[in-house]
């Protein structure tokens, strides 16, 4: 894939980015902004973070909400109605991980990965149904490779973003009459501080990331900014024809273990 042309293909659109405060989130909250949205609203926890990334740029709109709570969505709702009122993309970015051995399982752990990764973003999905422009919405959720290629102790997560990948195959139908499109990326390996909030000690978080790009065929994990691509390339009006697809972002891990 290219990167994205000279021209604005969001112009004058608004955008939702959750997780908007690090990342992909981040990164993808950026890209929409530079390529011509005339709002971009980013959802997360830690206003801090929301309020550094809005300082970047003018089109960004911080919004400290939790989205797996009715009023956190609502909120998002709301702020959709003040900045035009009809919504053009979605990008569900937001998500946890939490080891999850059997051996020592944690319910709290889990109901936190759910309620996050899954329950959350079907809520907000359904709150913001009815300002999604039809036709013409777009959805992009950020799911991971973990949810077709799971792996060991980490058995939550990947049926976590397995019920994401499921989402969108199943939303990308019953949308398509709509004509609102639904499409995923599933990244491999990417550095973001996620390992870190996800109980690496930050030296761990590198040490990982070091050890598995040896495994990878391309040599190296992704960076945040290689993924918002494809998540602009999904969001683009050019891609009209594109819908129910997951694009798996990994430098060649599942070839590896096909």
């Amino acid at each position: 894939m290219t990167s994205q042309p000279a021209t604005q293909p969001f112009a004058d659109q608004t955008v939702v980015v959750t997780g908007g405060g690090t990342g992909i989130g981040r990164a993808t909250a950026l890209a929409f902004a530079a390529g011509g949205a005339r709002t971009v609203i980013i959802t997360g926890r830690r206003k801090e973070r929301l309020d550094e990334v809005a300082e970047l740029h003018t089109a960004l709109v911080p919004l400290p909400a939790d989205v797996t709570s009715g009023e956190g969505a609502d909120a998002v709702a709301d702020a959709v109605r003040t900045y035009g009122g009809a919504l053009d993309v979605l990008v569900h970015n937001a998500g946890v991980f939490r080891p999850s051995p059997l051996t020592a399982w944690d319910p709290a752990a889990a109901q936190q990965v759910l309620a996050t990764n899954v329950l959350g973003l079907a809520l907000l999905t359904t709150r913001l149904l009815p300002q999604l422009r039809s036709p013409g919405g777009r959805l992009v959720l950020v799911s991971s490779r973990g949810g077709h290629n799971p792996g060991p102790e980490s058995s939550l997560y990947c049926a976590s973003k397995a019920a994401v990948h499921s989402f969108c195959r199943s939303w990308a139908a019953e949308l398509a009459p709509r004509g609102i499109r639904v499409n995923a990326v599933a990244p491999g390996f990417v550095r973001t501080e996620a390992y870190v909030a996800g109980g690496l000690a930050p030296e761990q978080a590198e040490g990982l990331l070091a050890g598995v790009a040896h495994a990878i065929p391309l040599g190296r994990v992704a960076e945040a900014d290689e993924v918002a691509r494809w998540i602009l390339y999904l969001a683009d009006p050019a891609s009209a024809q594109v819908t129910g697809q997951i694009v798996t972002i990994d430098g060649g891990l599942d070839v590896a273990h096909t």
